[in-house]
């Protein structure tokens, strides 16, 4: 009987190392079949070499700083010097605490894992970045999932070989999606907390790392008390780790998560506008720029590096200074509509009205996306009468309210519009750009896209190439009279007699009186001397490229051009009459940091350096004693208008301008190495205000620039120039005409408040 136990126990023993050997043979063969690619593609050599893709092209501005990206996911992968050794503790010790010490799988941790369910994932972190860059999502098939596993392990073997360890935790912090457009380390650094990875504090480093576990559902944006829990938990470990002490676990454990979030979409952040604007420059760019293997770059995904000629603080200080002056702008614009019968437009029938908000339905996303799903006119009219719930801008935030899609399009059109560029002439390089209030909701740019009226802007133009041409004085006179261009000359149909909208007859003005209060017989008498079509020809060679009628009228303004080309031609006076075309790249690297392009501007001479000297010393009498006198005078501060008094005293050459109506207020002013430009209006020419004292260009623009041109000066490192304009060795013209009177604009009325006469713009075309 004995002899009978002692053989079946012999009979277990062997069955039992056969069914060891058996399991650890068949896991051996299944590593071997998933290596050879018997459970699945695996990565190739070349995939394992370079794992990173869908990497976002980067927006880097001259002073090096991210204003943006370009992302089908935006993610931008950094190097493990720029990670902080709190996020490396705080991984390692919450994720795979023997990390160093195995070789991709931590037989340990799985052996645990089996035994004794609930215990903990038993996936290293070679294992979670082999999941994510190659094996996939989870299956939720139990035996795919084993495969899935086995693949895994095969990967991490492979990455542990191919890579070193902090190589890998870099990969696994660059790819790992934290949600809310933040992939990666860098990208969640940035959305979350404002900052670059190394910047991260311990607490700050702890929360992202406990989002690793789910994401989705650590989102601090949706659960912050459940975020903040998790985040303790890996102050805990790190504790237990003993990479911090018991003392800085309890206290960091006591903070709030201190989220300070940095949206970064397409519509977030700073400069959108340009960005949006560079957008389709570089879809042109990558036409004609392949990779070294023939194919297109893709901004999406290539991961490219886009060094553009914005400064960032300028930027900021741009965007602020419209932000303050339009928004404050807006509330008296709404209190006047209060009284208007046909709000927000004026001199409309309701037909007319109804036109606008048609044209504003079909422009729409919602009419072109109903279009396409096959709707009925009837039922389109239907949808957009029928009040829905809906998230509108204001200036004090987006407000829910239940609208009509059409009357929210009426509802937008109250809004005033406001670009802003600011040009250094020397160089064409743009330092800012803001192309309007918001670009969630106002998507159409000021800056490049929108081409406006600009009223008395075009006016220097007119001098310059009467200056250039016969070498007139600022100092010569002419009467002070009406002056007729007869019937026929440059083809007109009629003869052409234009009014001073403010100012009485008779005298004499000089020429720097005449562009000082922005005299219409005085431009009218100057394109008579030197033709209509040499003062487009000159406005040509400036930069101007919108078409331009050469007909008397082009002397008060009445032509259409964007913000963009009137600044960059202004900008050729202050560099002396060489026109420097505009710039906004200065050079494109791919990934690895090759430079693709760098790019130099074109330069071209538009008149002599002595003319475009004698040009803005014309334009200095503007700010001086005509329509941009705002900037010097402490007056006492009117309501509508933001950060009087500016005081300013160095030199500034400027001019305003104002269209029909008060549809369009303008000022472009220009200091030796920054000329700036705001236009302000409403999105329809029919959206303005009432009357001219809050409707003209020194009301609705110069303010916007002045708040602007105070914070630069008040930041030293930018270096904006207070000097005056360099004269010319062996200047010829005559500048210095002795006691100069007081002037004011044709158009001026009378401050309530002070009892002192404003120049105001003239509008009378």
């Amino acid at each position: 009987m004995a002899k009978k136990k002692k053989t079946n126990f012999k009979k277990q023993i062997k069955w039992f190392w056969l069914l060891i050997l058996s399991g650890f043979v068949s896991i051996l063969l299944l590593f071997f079949i998933a290596s050879w690619g018997g459970l699945g593609k695996l990565p190739t050599f070349e995939e394992l070499e370079n794992p990173e893709n869908n990497l976002a092209t980067e927006v880097i501005s001259s002073d090096g700083k991210t204003l943006g990206k370009y992302a089908a996911e935006n993610r931008t992968p950094i190097h493990f010097k720029d990670l902080p050794e709190n996020i490396i503790k705080a991984l390692v010790a919450t994720e795979d605490e023997r990390f160093y010490e195995h070789s991709g799988i931590d037989f340990r941790g799985t052996a645990r894992a089996v035994l004794k369910p609930g215990s903990g994932g038993a996936s290293t972190i070679t294992q979670q970045l082999a999941k994510m860059l190659f094996t996939g999502q989870r299956s939720p098939n139990k035996i795919k999932r084993v495969f899935q596993k086995v693949k895994e392990w095969v990967v991490a073997t492979k990455l542990e070989r191919q890579y070193t360890k902090n190589e890998i935790l870099t990969m696994y912090l660059n790819k790992y999606d934290f949600l809310n457009q933040a992939v990666g380390i860098r990208s969640a650094a940035r959305i979350y907390f404002g900052k670059e990875p190394r910047e991260l504090s311990i607490q700050e480093s702890a929360m992202l790392v406990g989002m690793l576990k789910n994401s989705s559902y650590f989102n601090p944006l949706r659960r912050a008390k459940l975020v903040k829990q998790r985040r303790n938990v890996v102050l805990k470990q790190m504790n237990r780790n003993a990479f911090i002490s018991l003392k800085e676990k309890d206290s960091l454990q006591q903070l709030d998560l201190g989220l300070n979030i940095n949206k970064e979409g397409h519509s977030d952040g700073s400069a959108t506008y340009f960005r949006s604007h560079l957008q389709k420059v570089l879809r042109k760019w990558v036409q004609t720029n392949p990779k070294p293997n023939g194919e297109e770059y893709n901004i999406y995904r290539d991961g490219l590096k886009i060094y553009v000629s914005l400064d960032s603080r300028m930027q900021q200080y741009a965007e602020e200074a419209v932000k303050e002056h339009v928004s404050n702008l807006q509330s008296y614009f709404f209190k006047e509509q209060k009284e208007n019968e046909t709000a927000p437009f004026y001199d409309l029938e309701k037909e007319e009205i109804k036109a606008i908000i048609e044209r504003g339905k079909k422009n729409s996303t919602r009419y072109k996306r109903l279009k396409i799903a096959g709707k009925s006119k009837k039922e389109i009219d239907k949808i957009f009468n029928t009040k829905t719930t809906m998230s509108v801008f204001s200036w004090k935030g987006n407000r829910d309210t239940i609208l009509s899609p059409n009357d929210s399009i009426r509802y937008y059109k109250y809004f005033l519009r406001s670009g802003l560029l600011s040009i250094e002439p020397q160089s064409g390089l743009i330092k800012a750009w803001v192309g309007g209030i918001d670009n969630k909701h106002f998507k159409y740019d000021a800056v490049a896209q929108q081409k406006r009226q600009v009223g008395s802007t075009f006016k220097p133009f007119v001098y310059a190439t009467a200056i250039n041409q016969l070498k007139m004085s600022p100092c010569e006179e002419f009467p002070n009279v009406l002056y007729t261009i007869p019937k026929g000359r440059y083809g007109i149909p009629e003869e052409w007699t234009p009014k001073n909208s403010g100012l009485k007859y008779g005298g004499m003005l000089t020429l720097k009186d005449g562009l000082a209060g922005s005299v219409n017989t005085m431009s009218a008498r100057l394109i008579d001397m030197v033709s209509p079509n040499n003062v487009v020809r000159l406005a040509k060679s400036a930069g101007i490229e919108s078409k331009i009628l050469a007909n008397p009228s082009i002397a008060l303004g009445a032509v259409d051009l964007s913000l963009l080309e009137i600044v960059s031609a202004y900008a050729t006076f202050a560099n002396k009459g060489l026109r420097v075309s505009p710039m906004i790249l200065t050079r494109i690297e791919d990934k690895n940091g090759t430079i693709l392009q760098e790019f130099t501007p074109e330069t071209k001479e538009v008149l002599s350096e002595e003319s475009a000297y004698v040009v803005l010393d014309l334009l200095k009498g503007v700010t001086e004693s005509g329509s941009g006198v705002r900037l010097r005078l402490p007056w006492e501060k009117p309501k509508y208008v933001t950060g009087y008094p500016y005081e300013f005293t160095n030199p500034i050459a400027g001019k305003t301008g104002t269209t029909q109506n008060q549809s369009d207020g303008w000022f472009i002013g220009i200091v030796p190495n920054l000329a700036t430009g705001v236009w302000t209006g409403g999105e329809d020419r029919a959206t303005h205000f009432e009357g001219i004292s809050k409707g003209q260009g020194a009301t609705m623009s110069l303010p916007s620039w002045a708040l602007y041109m105070k914070k630069c000066y008040a930041d030293e490192t930018l270096n904006i120039s207070q000097e005056d304009f360099e004269k010319p060795e062996n200047l010829s013209i005559n500048i210095d005409c002795g006691n100069e009177k007081d002037t004011v604009d044709e158009e001026g009325v009378e401050d309530q408040e002070k009892k002192v006469l404003l120049p105001e713009e003239d509008t009378d075309f």
